[in-house]
């Protein structure tokens, strides 16, 4: 997709960073005084609700999960008024600005609508802002992203990726700390608790930003997670998944009690700081012979009870958004929806997932992926639907992430067949419009013993755990259908492909670990997370809380899922956090 402005290389006698190209930006110290309204005597800043107006504009360009946003203002007890139109920002006695996705395609959506300058005059004038992810980089003066993109010129500075040499998955998910620089209302009760991030590009100090820091995060490096001054704001991280503590800075940003603010009051608890490991609550979620969507689990993917005698109902666990729920208030990093009926026309039309996610969302505040169905449909109709148009109905319903399963699978071997790169596969679509961090791809492979690699024309790996007739290497081959039809692809290769079509991040289940409480797959879980740069999800086998300190001790993966032992409450998952934080694990508590 092409943007604005071409990118220019610094020169050989420059020390600082690189700047991006065609940037323009507001000397440090301009923003001025309120143009309109009425200020605060104390401190200067604007007066919120001095009539009792609950009323918040909210800037929704179309990208991404806006709705729970929406969910965050509402339980705060604000109404929204979305942004119609340039006069609404004008108009606006509180605006907040949420972005997801690509930094190209948002800043040519908000140039296009003609909401560049009224948002710059806005901020300008000192009026109360709140940015939310990609609405805190595009006030910089630009991104390398997209091959280079003309920002809103607002803070000095170029948004550019995470290095990957530095060994660290890209993008960043999960729940990092804030080191705060300078006392402000907006963080502070935060103190050491942790708030959700996920992104691929972050912004660093450069001269003429430091007046604008109130926070950074370090993720093998310093990067600024906060700015503000006066009354305006912007995180990097995102307030309405970062549980109560996300809200409550929400809240700070709504609802101003004072002028004057000390640093944080919050305890530090002393725990290991940096990204956390997280802990994920999955529900298969399927139509049951009656036809009312339950929460099933399977063991190796077999989800019906083993009682011949009763017919074989399917296992009913619960209901999705009662569980769902449960999770958030018992401390789970993420909850996952993972859709397994089969589609009699196509999944936006069959069950009423839309439904389940968008009831989810109204009291779940940390990150919620949805996965069954991701691919271009055609209904009975004969209409046809794209992947995008899929996942975009999820993620306007409250989803963050989706999950792509035997779709996945049938692209790469066709671009390992052929060698050519595709060019509008769904991973393909839905990355470039929401960003790679939206889009996870979910392997269910089965371990294939080996008695000769040099046989073999996958790439195989020394086992320690042999095959029945003494095999001493294996690999992982893909399955799709739910497990249920085996394809000529490797776990390893089809994670790389992905990676390289622009997945953000693996769910890498295991069908032979499946149900049996014996723990995750360590070696496979090791080979998969060594051979790419984006976080791997471990998932199938956990039965005790000390299978997922063991995965994380013993392997690369960046979280953990599980499903059965969470929902038959024969493993907490407050359990599983302090055994791993009694490993030394860094851990969301």
């Amino acid at each position: 997709m092409p943007h604005a402005g071409g990118k220019a290389a610094p020169t050989a006698a420059s020390t600082a960073p690189p700047r991006c190209p065609a940037w323009r930006h507001v000397a440090p110290g301009s923003l001025g005084p309120s143009r309109q309204g009425r200020r605060c005597s104390a401190s200067g800043g604007w007066a919120v609700g001095a009539s009792g107006d609950r009323e918040v504009t909210l800037l929704d360009y179309g990208a991404g999960n806006v709705r729970s946003v929406r969910n965050a203002i509402r339980r705060l007890g604000f109404e929204v008024k979305d942004v119609q139109n340039a006069q609404d920002i004008v108009n606006a006695q509180r605006l907040i600005f949420p972005g997801v996705g690509s930094f190209g395609h948002a800043m040519d959506v908000i140039r296009e609508r003609g909401y560049v300058e009224p948002l710059r005059e806005y901020i300008e004038a000192n009026r109360p802002f709140y940015g939310v992810c990609l609405g805190l980089q595009l006030l910089f003066e630009g991104s390398d992203e997209n091959g280079g993109c003309e920002g809103m010129g607002l803070i000095p500075g170029c948004i550019q990726k995470f290095d990957t040499a530095m060994g660290l998955p890209v993008p960043q998910i999960g729940w990092n700390n804030l080191d705060q620089r300078r006392p402000s209302r907006l963080l502070q009760d935060v103190g050491d608790r942790r708030v959700y991030f996920v992104h691929s590009y972050r912004a660093v100090e450069q001269p003429g930003s430091e007046e604008w820091v109130l926070a950074t995060t370090n993720y093998g490096e310093d990067f600024i997670s906060v700015v503000g001054r006066g009354e305006v704001y912007a995180s990097q991280f995102h307030p309405e998944k970062s549980g109560t503590t996300g809200l409550g800075i929400l809240k700070a940003f709504l609802q101003p009690e004072g002028d004057v603010y000390e640093a944080s009051t919050a305890p530090m608890n002393g725990h290991m700081r940096g990204l956390a490991k997280r802990v994920i609550a999955c529900l298969d979620v399927r139509a049951n012979d009656s036809g009312d969507l339950v929460v099933t689990k399977g063991d190796q993917y077999d989800v019906r009870e083993k009682d011949e005698t009763a017919g074989r109902p399917v296992r009913n666990l619960g209901k999705p958004v009662d569980l769902a729920t449960r999770y958030f208030q018992e401390g789970a990093d993420e909850v996952t929806f993972l859709n397994i009926t089969g589609f009699r026309d196509f999944p936006l039309a069959d069950l009423p997932m839309l439904d389940v996610v968008q009831r989810t969302s109204e009291g779940v505040f940390v990150p919620l992926t949805i996965g069954g169905g991701i691919r271009g449909f055609k209904d009975a109709t004969g209409k046809e639907y794209t992947a995008l148009e899929v996942a975009s109905a999820y993620f306007r319903s409250g989803a963050d992430k989706v999950s792509i399963g035997s779709d996945a699978v049938y692209i790469v071997e066709d671009y390992l067949k052929t060698g050519i790169m595709p060019e509008d596969s769904s991973i393909q679509q839905i990355s470039e419009v929401y960003g790679a961090q939206a889009v996870v791809v979910s392997i269910d492979p089965k371990r294939v013993y080996v008695a000769d690699p040099g046989q073999c024309p996958h790439k195989c790996f020394p086992t320690a755990l042999p095959g029945l007739s003494g095999e001493q290497y294996c690999w992982w081959q893909c399955t799709v259908k739910g497990g249920r039809e085996t394809r000529d692809v490797g776990a390893v290769e089809l994670a790389k492909a992905v990676e390289d079509l622009g997945a953000g991040e693996i769910l890498l289940n295991c069908i032979d670990r499946d149900g049996t409480g014996e723990g995750f797959d360590l070696e496979l879980v090791e080979a998969v997370s060594s051979a790419v740069t984006i976080p791997v999800i471990a998932s199938s086998g956990a039965g005790v809380p000390q299978h997922f300190t063991e995965v994380f001790a013993k392997t690369k993966a960046a979280a953990a899922l599980a499903a059965g032992i969470f929902h038959r409450k024969e493993v907490e998952i407050q359990s599983v956090k302090e055994d791993m934080a009694g490993s030394g694990i860094p851990t969301r508590l």
